[in-house]
């Protein structure tokens, strides 16, 4: 094979979750050109990977980019997404592919009946290799990956207070549904319980959170819309545990072999997305036989219960002993 092409759109955590594949294709195809294929709004997560060679995006639709894949004449397309977008670019190239099974049949199950049992033990990377056995490339157990430039990096020393400790927490508030999301009186209970300093994470969105933890927190750095996905990402490298819900950035932590508390509302780990190859000291909090969870496999504006008891019966104690 000359050339192969990666699909997958969206998002941070789950292109993270394809940075393995990505690496162990380039080593292992030998002079095998690995391009990839996103969206412009994650571009950021890839454009520092030296295992991809090319890195297509569009803006809106991916018929953006149909006359320049086609030109390329890929050999094999690695289909990690497979949605209705990733079907209409695999019939318009018109090449030999590879698809991802996304369990949508198991998931359902586990969400609507709660037959979670039916879903396999087995992590979402370890199943994109199922997907590219064929083309004989292996899990080389290395872990994720994360690139970035030396400009990105940011000089925690000048955000921690002048005599803070060496070591602190990051505290990640941001999410892709509210569902997912650490609630602010769970915020409240870390702030209150940790004794390492804390720098909190998210995006713009998530200001008004961490505006008002920090009314209630004054001793937590926070650093919400300041920084890039990029320079969050370098935050993290330097911390000594990271707190977060189901997110991107518990996959860049893992990425970096950080310590991780994550924090699981409306999802599950069952689904496959847990941090992939764990430090040994990593913590999973949950409610486990709540009678209503999973309720989605993605996540909803508000509870559909209106209880939210998913995050808010979650016992905290654990965080109390971080060192």
């Amino acid at each position: 094979m000359k050339k192969i092409l990666i699909i997958r759109f969206s998002s941070i955590g789950d292109i993270v979750l394809t940075t393995p594949v990505i690496r162990c294709a380039k080593k292992q195809l030998n002079g095998t050109e690995v391009h990839f294929v996103t969206k412009e709004a994650f571009k950021s997560v890839l454009i520092h990977n030296p295992n991809i060679d090319k890195l297509y995006t569009f803006k809106e639709d991916v018929s953006e980019l149909y006359d320049q894949l086609k030109a390329e004449n890929y050999d094999v397309l690695i289909d990690l997404h497979k949605n209705l977008r990733s079907l209409r670019l695999k019939q318009k190239l018109k090449v030999k592919s590879f698809s991802f099974n996304k369990l949508n049949i198991q998931k359902f199950l586990a969400v609507k009946l709660k037959q979670i049992n039916k879903l396999p033990d087995i992590h979402i990377v370890d199943r994109y290799f199922e997907t590219i056995a064929p083309i004989d490339v292996t899990n080389d157990s290395k872990g994720l990956d994360y690139f970035i430039h030396e400009n990105e990096k940011v000089d925690v020393a000048s955000l921690l207070p002048f005599n803070s400790q060496k070591k602190f927490i990051a505290l990640v508030v941001g999410g892709s549904y509210y569902t997912k999301k650490i609630p602010l009186n769970k915020l409240a209970e870390i702030c209150n319980t940790v004794k390492l300093p804390i720098i909190v994470l998210g995006g713009k969105e998530d200001k008004p959170i961490a505006d008002e933890l920090q009314k209630q927190f004054p001793q937590i750095v926070n650093v919400c819309g300041q920084y890039s996905i990029n320079q969050s990402a370098s935050i993290i490298e330097q911390c000594e545990w990271v707190i977060t819900s189901d997110t991107g950035l518990m996959h860049i932590a893992s990425a970096y072999d950080k310590k991780i508390v994550s924090v699981w509302g409306n999802t599950i780990p069952e689904f496959g997305m847990a941090p992939y190859l764990p430090n040994s000291e990593n913590k999973i909090l949950e409610v486990k036989g709540l009678y209503c969870r999973p309720c989605s496999k993605l996540g909803y504006k508000r509870c559909p219960q209106k209880h939210f008891r998913c995050m808010n019966d979650i016992d905290l104690s654990v965080i109390k002993d971080l060192k």
